[in-house]
């Protein structure tokens, strides 16, 4: 049966299981550190290279705390986001805010941190304006529509609600340059779990491209530029990881190529990948509760959708690992599927798995990236705890599950008594 790696056994995860019961999250932090410094190490020839962790992948302070260990910022999109990036010891250039439809209070807060604040729309500078003042250094978010192509999740770049067109960059940098702003940065971020390393080259030449002309044309300097995230991990076990320094390969030579060329080095390179990062590195682990057999076979968990979205919404594939029978072969084919009263409530269709039998422990592979982050409460569940496993073997709980007093916590039941 083919597999993938796991940073545990069998009997260590049934003593795990004696003090935190399933469904649970748990990430792997040596295997989290050891990704992040080998992405630096590729990119180190890169000039200024930074990598700002997508924190909705992972949004969990523990994890993000790790991360600036290692040298990381923090990519944001929202409120809590920047609390939870300011509670790990982010702040300043440790944080890259980029939003959408994004309001007052969330701009004050960015400001307020010191971090780069990118914009969504031209209309957002007039809003940024009047909500929070222009700071110091501002960044736009391109848009570059047909002129790349995008990808089964994130959609096509001009269909995407997302970013400035060509024309309106020119216009919005003309605009902070004529309100007295001196410092620029780009941004962009078009492609999600993309697999094929050229995507980001190419990505990189188009913006590099677009400083070039900018920069001449209205007689401005670029200190940065953010090439988005998007890369892709190998869920499949027969797919190849990404190379990180055939992009840092491609990267150095665009940029020599354009921005060496043009007279406009140095130029900061920054990144803001989440799902590479820690994704590969977090294991759902469930029981199983119950065995159907009708029409087909079903294997009913304890968890559900609410644990894990990714499949449900995007049919997407998540590997599946039966604890203590690694070596057996697939003899069944399997849905395994949570209890949601939704049809789609599935982390697998027609899965070749070994023999499954009631109280199995099932490993779901790569969930260290928006897997618990998309955690919902639909028919009353509740969502699960996330644990860590240390570089030490030890683990400790990095939040804990919810109850039904959480659930219950924003109903007020004493006003429901006068309810009439």
């Amino acid at each position: 049966m083919v597999s993938k790696n796991l940073p545990f056994t069998k009997e260590e995860i049934l003593k795990i299981i004696e003090k935190y019961p399933t469904p649970f999250h748990i990430y792997d932090e040596k295997a989290i550190r050891e990704n992040a410094r080998k992405l630096k190490s590729a990119f180190k020839d890169i000039p200024g290279f930074k990598e700002f962790f997508a924190v909705k992948a992972l949004p969990n302070p523990f994890i993000l705390k790790i991360l600036k260990e290692e040298g990381f910022g923090a990519d944001c999109s929202s409120l809590p986001e920047l609390i939870l990036a300011e509670k790990a010891g982010m702040t300043g250039n440790d944080i890259m805010f980029s939003s959408n439809d994004t309001p007052a209070e969330e701009f004050i807060k960015a400001k307020e941190l010191g971090g780069y604040i990118n914009l969504d729309d031209i209309s957002h500078i007039d809003y940024l304006e009047r909500s929070a003042g222009l700071p110091d250094i501002i960044c736009f978010r391109y848009n570059p529509g047909p002129l790349k192509e995008g990808n089964a999740i994130i959609g096509k770049p001009e269909e995407a609600k997302y970013g400035f067109t060509r024309e309106q960059m020119f216009e919005g940098y003309r605009i902070l340059r004529d309100r007295g702003v001196k410092r620029f940065g780009m941004h962009t971020m078009v492609a999600s779990n993309e697999l094929n390393p050229d995507y980001f080259v190419e990505t990189a030449r188009i913006l590099f491209e677009l400083i070039v002309e900018i920069s001449k044309e209205l007689n401005i300097n670029f200190e940065f530029v953010n090439l988005g995230g998007g890369i892709g991990i190998p869920y499949r076990p027969e797919e190849e990881p990404v190379s990180y320094e055939a992009i840092a390969k491609g990267v150095k030579e665009a940029y020599e190529a354009t921005i060496t060329a043009n007279g406009l080095h140095p130029l900061k390179v920054f990144m803001e990948c989440g799902r590479v990062i820690t994704g590969p590195y977090g294991y759902l682990i469930s029981r199983v509760r119950h065995l159907k057999h009708t029409y087909k076979d079903y294997v009913g968990m304890d968890s559900c959708m609410a644990n894990l979205m990714r499949p449900g919404m995007y049919g997407a594939y998540h590997h599946i690992t039966v604890l203590g029978k690694e070596n057996e072969p697939p003899v069944r084919k399997y849905d395994v599927t949570g209890s949601l009263c939704e049809n789609n409530d599935k982390f697998a269709i027609d899965r070749p798995l070994p023999e499954i039998e009631i109280g199995d422990i099932l490993v779901i592979h790569d969930t260290g990236a928006h897997g618990h982050a998309m955690g919902f409460n639909y028919n009353g569940k509740l969502r699960s705890a996330e644990l860590l496993l240390r570089e030490d073997g030890s683990v400790v709980q990095i939040r804990r599950a919810e109850t039904i007093e959480d659930y219950f916590a924003t109903l007020d039941f004493e006003a429901l008594k006068d309810f009439k």
